[in-house]
């Protein structure tokens, strides 16, 4: 099975528009043409089964015809975010030994002044002076390679890693197209939805809307501009899309920075979050806010394709806070560090086991040891159950606090502070503390009319009245944002450096 050739299986002769971006479309057939002359251009080039292949993009058509092309023709697709930095660039291009690079026209100069190593090959997205656009490529039938569907890679996905040095999960051309086919079912997908993308395609939540869409013969709306959170929800209503779905500060910005609040969604069927834990009353509001729309709370890692778990809708309520239980075709446990189940109220790590489990990390066999034992996947992530056995996120481990003598998670504080109306982040890590070895310190973002209404002490009498004493946070910090990875995530590791780094 070439997962290209799979997902396209059923829909590449459908007679509609499969991707909308600004003023630009493109149908089934033709996207899929594209695809196929890509295959045979690739080849043309010499490129062989089993090459890496970046891909230097922000999300376009260009980068979806991009990345099944080079999976179509056997080759591992390396989604790159135009932003990396120089180091982690170098490192990757280095690694993989890359040759071969699509990036869009108007990144080339970025890139050159960037990136160390030579590419042989370059394809573009308009005309150049050098390379080849494949905007022009003609369409053309091709033959797909055959694929050990389990065994060859499909893509590999960088992420930050704690030691700085980026990770490279390796997902096989099984592992994605089963992921896919769990998401479909829970999701309900079918060619009848269209689906608002705003995540890059370099993160494996975003890249997921475009395997499980393509599958169903659905359709994607490309929307880059979530600075402009308003923007976003125009292009909802005009296109009528019927799915959104984002990470827990899209939802904070549009909750608290856009006037969603006075608008209607008629086409809207579902909302979807994953990508980190969304605050109960950030939860609440949703509710409150679309109590007619099914809002669907998941949880997953890049090291699972994308997707591990999900709330159903009808449960949201019954068990708000929770991240549901596993995914078609996932089995989750929550084990103790002895290796046995907890009971509820105890708490102990997530282990994955399923055919949407990495291969592994790229030349990282320490790493992918660590990280995957006896076909499980250790997910680092701390989690306690009730007694139907739904599981509730408590922390990353490496992000617990440890001080005074107490473990403190720092998203139980972060859910106090979000229940103060003006706050749109917050984000808490331990400080190095002669006695206590960490002290607790709060990080605050609020809507700009609220200075002068929420200062320090007011955040630490609210908290007081919500936790214990050894809960409290004792520095209180306002920021105008949080650091964000490309995929609009926390990045708790800088805060940690930053406040080393003022010692």
């Amino acid at each position: 099975m070439n997962l290209t050739e799979e997902l396209f299986k059923n829909s590449y002769k459908l007679d509609k528009i499969a991707f909308f971006h600004r003023d630009e479309t493109i149908s089934y057939p033709d996207l899929y043409g594209k695809i196929c002359a890509v295959i045979e251009e690739l080849r043309n080039q010499g490129c062989k089964k089993g090459d890496k292949i970046a891909i230097f993009a922000n999300n376009s058509i260009f980068t979806v015809i991009a990345y099944f092309g080079i999976i179509g023709n056997g080759n591992v697709a390396i989604p790159l975010y135009p932003r990396i930095s120089e180091e982690h660039l170098n490192y990757i291009i280095k690694g993989c030994k890359v040759k071969t690079l699509f990036i869009q026209t108007k990144l080339l100069k970025r890139f050159k002044e960037r990136c160390k190593t030579k590419m042989e090959n370059y394809f573009f997205d308009v005309e150049s002076e050098s390379g080849i656009n494949i905007s022009t490529l003609p369409k053309k039938k091709t033959k797909f390679p055959e694929i050990e569907e389990k065994k060859e890679t499909a893509v590999i996905v960088f992420t930050s890693g704690s030691t700085g040095v980026p990770k490279g999960v390796m997902v096989s051309h099984h592992n994605i197209n089963y992921n896919a086919d769990s998401i479909i079912e829970y999701l309900k997908l079918t060619d009848k939805d269209r689906f608002m993308e705003v995540l890059p395609f370099s993160y494996c939540y975003g890249t997921s809307w475009l395997h499980t869409h393509m599958k169903v013969g659905g359709q994607l709306v490309i929307n880059n501009r979530f600075m402009f959170p308003g923007k976003v929800l125009d292009e909802i209503n005009e296109k009528e899309c019927t799915g959104f779905g984002g990470v827990p500060a899209h939802f904070q910005i549009l909750l608290r920075r856009s006037n969603i609040h006075k608008r209607k969604f008629p086409s809207l069927r579902f909302i979807a979050q994953a990508g980190g834990k969304l605050a109960v009353p950030f939860i609440k509001e949703l509710m409150e806010l679309f109590p007619d729309k099914q809002i669907f709370i998941m949880y997953g890692q890049t090291e699972a394709t994308a997707r591990l778990s999900y709330l159903p809708p009808q449960l949201l309520e019954k068990k708000l806070g929770s991240i549901g239980k596993g995914i078609p075709g996932v089995n989750l446990e929550v084990l103790k560090k002895d290796g046995t189940p907890i009971k509820p109220g105890e708490v102990g790590e997530i282990l994955a086991e399923g055919g949407n489990i990495m291969q592994g990390y790229w030349n990282d066999p320490e790493g992918t040891k660590k990280t995957l034992k006896n076909g499980k996947l250790c997910t680092g992530d701390l989690a306690t159950i009730d007694e139907e056995g739904f599981l509730f996120l408590v922390d990353r481990e490496k992000n617990i606090i440890k001080s005074g003598g107490y473990r403190v998670s720092p998203q139980e504080i972060e859910n106090v502070i979000f229940q103060i109306p003006n706050v749109i982040e917050a984000a808490v890590i331990g400080v190095p503390d002669e006695i206590l070895g960490e002290a607790i310190k709060a990080f605050v973002v609020t809507v700009k009319d609220a200075k002068g209404l929420i200062d320090k002490d007011y955040i630490i009498k609210y908290c007081r009245k919500q936790l214990p004493s050894h809960k409290i946070p004792r520095y209180v910090e306002f920021i105008k944002n949080l650091p964000k990875s490309s995929s609009n995530k926390v990045m708790y590791e800088v805060l940690k450096k930053q406040e080393r780094e003022k010692k």
